[in-house]
């Protein structure tokens, strides 16, 4: 039988995940990439997609629940995107992200490992978050059951009549691949409070003063996102974006914020009239309190406390307790002499460079984004931190012959890219350089199979050791030690 869009292939056995979450089964020696069931399942399923060696399919009906399944935790999920693997037992998923990060060394690289290290679990599964963005719709997603009957009430013309009313508002997230799709959020259990308390707190005061949201397919409304920042020291920041300046409706949202919330320490405000919603390149106003909020870590070797001053366009890792763990396990894999030479490469607001600078030499740190580079600066002065230097530029364009022959030649390079890997070559420049020692911090264990099969060449992977950064989520960090050959 030719099998067609929309068929339902039945009692189909879910055996494992694959990439960007989906589930694995087979029909007739094909294989299916499921969405909407969880490993061990038996379903039904409806084609969406055939092609000449594999079909996708998404779940109509489980027959039968996996014994690794966990109640979901939260109204929204099914709907949100984010925490998508919240109907799995966290134990199970632990083996998945780990079972993904010896997939690709192994099927991509074509590697030569040694022992994997036990994946490091989160110990927080839940509120673990420091940073969310909110998008403000004026007509918010609808349900089937919302748009069915809507239909019928808009009669033959259907969906080109639609109704919208004033209540179709909303702040919450995007619906996963629907730029103009944002459905309202009731409670997130992704970061701690006052984080829900805040957001509720704008939309009752939006709604009272009549404020209008922005209309993402028509491109016309005043509020258009809402981000906030908690930091383990208690600090909060709100950032809120609207698309013009009008003062009396800005205030009025940050004046009810300050007056509900005394522990947000940092208020900022951003006019953007662009068609997307980046603010990289505008300006931030700090209408009240620090522009910035402050992050607290122990020193690696347990003599003090660092802390990293967060603004609103720094990175800084998104669940602070875990990047700890992530941090000690490349200073660890480092094991940098206090006369050694390190380069911290992609190093962001010098998180790393300053970590680990007490046991070295010297840190170099280098980086695309230059504000960034400004921040890592700020954060070894506050820390007094006098044996670091951090460049900005292009990292393909900037770590040439030149740079080495003024800065000198590294003794250990630590390597932290964007999911998008390292540039080649950034990588043959390494090969050039020949540390001693790379240690390779990656968010995208494919890119960075990628990127070690080219290091291969005259490195040996000697340690390898995923770290468990989002909770629910199909997203793994993995950090690699390579030793010179």
């Amino acid at each position: 039988m030719q099998l067609k869009k929309g068929d339902i292939l039945s009692d189909l056995i879910v055996e494992t995940m694959a990439a960007e979450g989906k589930c694995v089964a087979r029909y007739e020696g094909r294989v299916v990439f499921l969405e909407g069931c969880a490993p061990g399942d038996v379903v039904d399923a409806s084609l969406t997609k055939i092609k000449s060696n594999f079909l996708e399919a998404y779940t109509v009906q489980i027959k039968q629940f996996s014994a690794a399944r966990e109640v979901p935790f939260c109204s929204h999920f099914g709907t949100c995107g984010g925490c998508s693997w919240q109907h799995i037992q966290y134990i199970t998923q632990l083996q998945y992200k780990q079972q993904q990060v010896v997939d690709n060394l192994e099927r991509i690289g074509g590697l030569n490992l040694p022992p994997i290290e036990p994946i490091i679990a989160s110990a927080k599964t839940r509120h673990y978050r420091n940073k969310l963005d909110f998008t403000f719709s004026a007509q918010r997603w609808l349900t089937k059951e919302e748009l069915h009957a809507r239909k019928s009430a808009a009669g033959r013309d259907g969906a080109s009549n639609i109704v919208y009313t004033s209540d179709d508002i909303a702040l919450g997230y995007h619906i996963p691949r629907k730029y103009d799709l944002v459905f309202d959020v009731h409670e997130c259990f992704l970061q701690p409070d006052p984080s829900n308390a805040i957001r509720l707190a704008v939309k009752d005061e939006a709604v009272k003063a009549s404020i209008p949201f922005f209309d993402l397919r028509k491109q016309i409304g005043f509020l258009r996102t809402l981000t906030i920042r908690t930091a383990n020291t208690g600090e909060v920041m709100v950032i809120l974006q609207v698309t013009y300046d009008n003062m009396e409706w800005i205030e009025r949202i940050l004046k009810r914020l300050e007056h509900d919330f005394p522990q947000i320490t940092s208020f900022q405000y951003v006019i953007n009239g662009k068609k997307n919603d980046t603010f990289s390149d505008l300006n931030i106003i700090c209408w009240k309190g620090n522009p910035y909020i402050t992050e607290s870590m122990p020193m690696p070797d347990g003599s003090g406390t660092l802390q990293f001053r967060v603004g609103p366009k720094s990175f800084y890792q998104t669940n602070s307790d875990q990047a700890f763990e992530l941090y000690m396990v490349a200073w660890q894999m480092a094991e940098i002499k206090g006369h050694e030479l390190v380069y911290d490469l992609y190093t962001g607001t010098g998180t790393i460079a300053n970590f680990v600078a007490a046991q070295a030499k010297k840190v170099i740190g280098l980086e695309y984004v230059a504000a960034a580079i400004e921040d890592a600066k700020v954060n070894s002065a506050i820390n007094n931190v006098a044996n670091t230097d951090f460049y900005a530029g292009d990292m393909k364009d900037l770590l040439n012959d030149h740079f080495i022959s003024l800065h000198g030649k590294p003794d250990v390079v630590i390597t932290d890219p964007p999911r998008a890997g390292m540039h080649e070559d950034v990588c043959k420049m390494l090969l050039n350089m020949e540390p001693e020692r790379i240690v390779y911090v990656s968010c995208n264990p494919a890119t960075q199979a990628r990127d070690l099969k080219i290091l291969s060449e005259k490195y040996s992977i000697t340690a390898v050791q995923p770290v468990d950064m989002f909770p629910h989520t199909m997203h793994v960090e993995n950090v690699v030690r390579l030793i010179r050959k």
